[in-house]
């Protein structure tokens, strides 16, 4: 039996298994895979930080080595390197104390722990920003010229969701478009093979908006954002790597491979389609290892970070972190409204996105236990307890690094001291 078993080699996990084993602790990293680092690792190289003076502990000891924008390779590489002398195993031990580091929160789900998927309404906790979202909100996320969804016979074009129903603020579980986000170069790329399944009819839509708007950019592509002549491409513009079409809502109870291969195939397509001129895969990158999963289960707690805690940042006796990115809830279904204003004409969108300023805001270590009756030897950094708006900040990897060493550190003390994760000493940890 060991002390401490971390499941999953997230970035989250690493600095959960290696702050375990600093504090003394007998640890087991869970890695059913042979990758290590998760999205660190797995195409996110322009790491969204919010604010840098909040960064503490791990995580910024792998950014001070790795920077802000590491190679997928080179990142794997310092995660694996911090991992000396703790065991990486495929198969969950028995521990005193486990941390769920999954970005699915797997293991939670497994032990029973209450859990909530995806938006809920702005009722459920008082919030603004949460549940269904106007389709029509500008950003540089959505179509800023009227193209109709339709083809000449009136059926949907592909890629647009026939949804036209606003709903503003229900909650609908729906989740945060998943993708890959793929390492680019322009120094001696792979040049994009022509996939199977490949129809260039599938993109239309693309076609139709870069002939309305032939000088927007496409996939946020950037010289150099990435050293030797990569750039990690994300999801920029109205129609990119994410996958709008809701097929993530099958993930997380369903056939994860195929959701995989779904997206996977879809990413080779559109890149083919697009062909950017003197780009290709980074030789040394491939295709990348992880689905970006920007949402999976969220544990219902001892405590539910909700939008108030981020807006108002209220003060907790029991901090383990900052967050300060902004909340920033990606796209999640790419659909259709009909503009009565134009007599009437539909129109295509992009429904969800949202991005709103906060502050430097306190996490509280209750974010990472479970109610006492659900659990009271596991500790959750990643699938914590939050709201769908509060999530949408708390998810990016610097503050799931802090949040993991926190979970890390105080599972160490909880099976060196035979008590409950509940009961841990706060001051000490």
């Amino acid at each position: 039996m060991t002390d401490v078993a971390v499941f999953r080699a997230t970035g989250a996990g690493v600095a959960a298994a290696v702050a375990a084993h600093e504090a003394g602790a007998r640890v087991a990293l869970v890695e059913p895979t042979d990758r290590i680092g998760g999205m660190v690792s797995g195409g996110l190289s322009w790491t969204d930080v919010g604010d840098e003076r909040v960064l503490r502990g791990f995580a910024r000891r792998f950014y001070d080595v790795a920077t802000y924008f590491p190679e997928p390779h080179v990142a794997e590489e310092i995660l694996t390197s911090m991992l000396d002398g703790i065991d990486a195993v495929h198969a969950l031990p028995d521990a005193a104390v486990y941390v769920d580091a999954s970005y699915e929160g797997d293991l939670l789900a497994a032990r029973g722990v209450p859990y909530a998927v995806g938006r809920e309404s702005c009722d459920l906790y008082g919030e603004r920003w949460a549940g269904r979202q106007p389709a029509y909100r500008p950003s540089k996320h959505n179509f800023d010229v009227l193209l109709s969804p339709f083809r000449e016979d009136g059926s949907l074009l592909p890629h647009v969701v026939d949804d036209p129903e606003e709903r503003l603020g229900e909650g609908d579980g729906a989740l945060m478009a998943y993708g890959f986000r793929v390492c680019l170069t322009h120094h001696d790329p792979i040049p994009f093979d022509e996939p199977d399944g490949y129809d260039p009819a599938e993109f239309e839509l693309l076609d139709r908006y870069r002939a309305a708007r032939p000088d927007a950019p496409l996939m946020g592509l950037v010289r150099d954002l990435v050293p030797n002549g990569k750039c990690d491409v994300n999801s920029i513009g109205p129609f990119s790597l994410n996958v709008l079409d809701g097929s993530n809502r099958d993930y997380l109870d369903g056939d994860r491979e195929g959701v995989r291969a779904h997206h996977l195939e879809y990413t080779k397509r559109f890149l083919f389609h697009v062909s950017p001129p003197g780009w290709g895969l980074a030789p040394d990158e491939g295709w990348p290892h992880q689905l970006y999963v920007r949402e999976g289960r969220r544990m219902q707690g001892a405590y539910v970070l909700t939008e108030h805690d981020l807006l108002e940042a209220r003060p907790h006796e029991d901090v383990v972190a900052f967050g300060s990115y902004n909340i920033d809830i990606r796209e999640v279904v790419r659909t259709w409204r009909l503009l009565p204003e134009f007599t009437p004409l539909p129109a295509v969108f992009n429904e969800g996105y949202l991005s709103v300023p906060v502050p430097p805001y306190p996490i509280p270590y209750r974010c990472l236990t479970p109610n006492r009756e659900d659990a009271t030897d596991l500790l959750v950094p990643v699938a914590l307890s939050a709201s769908h708006v509060a999530y949408s900040s708390v998810r990016m990897e610097p503050t799931w690094m802090m949040l993991g060493e926190a979970a890390g550190a105080a599972a160490a003390q909880a099976a060196r001291r035979c008590i409950a994760v509940q009961d841990v000493d706060l001051e000490a940890l």
